[in-house]
């Protein structure tokens, strides 16, 4: 067998790298999300302060009720701006991590096959049917793997394209 040590350590360089990458990828969506929610509760605090400030200047109950249903709108609006940035922050972070992966299973896929075409060259004799049938599962393999892959795809591209509709953006 013939055995490159190069080749794996490669094969280790570039794992450590790709999780370095998705280390740093997922913190900062972290850090987007935890600004999103200071942003929206400081937001929350100001408009309840405000609207509470507002109704305790209120005259009369009919001012009161008149108050209240005003405040609907402003709540609708900031729980749909909210779930858009949100939606935003998620499917950025999902597309960047599926990114990831994908280059690096890829990378990870030529090196599986450099390092099983170097073993099957140095086979012995008569074991060509053997060698035959681990080249046909290291395809059906890869070619599974594209599937998979391109079934994702396809499900989150159905999904981004059902909330978008729903999830309108403020004009402005």
């Amino acid at each position: 067998m013939i055995y490159n040590n190069d080749t794996f350590l490669a094969s280790q360089q570039a794992g450590v790298q790709a999780f370095s990458s998705l280390s740093e990828k997922a913190f900062a969506s972290f850090e987007k999300l935890v600004q999103l929610n200071m942003g929206t509760a400081k937001a929350v605090l100001t408009q309840s302060l405000e609207s509470l400030q507002t109704l305790a200047a209120a005259k009369d109950a009919q001012c009161a009720l008149a108050l209240q249903s005003g405040w609907v709108q402003p709540l609708t609006d900031g729980m749909s701006a909210y779930s858009r940035s949100l939606y935003d922050i998620v499917s950025g972070a999902s597309a960047d991590l599926a990114s990831t992966f994908e280059s690096t299973q890829a990378d990870s896929q030529k090196n599986v096959a450099v390092l099983l075409e170097n073993s099957l060259k140095s086979a012995p004799a008569g074991s060509e049917a053997a060698v035959a049938a681990i080249r046909s599962a290291m395809t059906a393999g890869n070619q599974a793997v594209a599937s998979a892959q391109k079934a994702a795809k396809q499900a989150v591209q159905l999904v981004d394209s059902s909330i978008k509709p729903v999830t309108p953006t403020k004009a402005g």
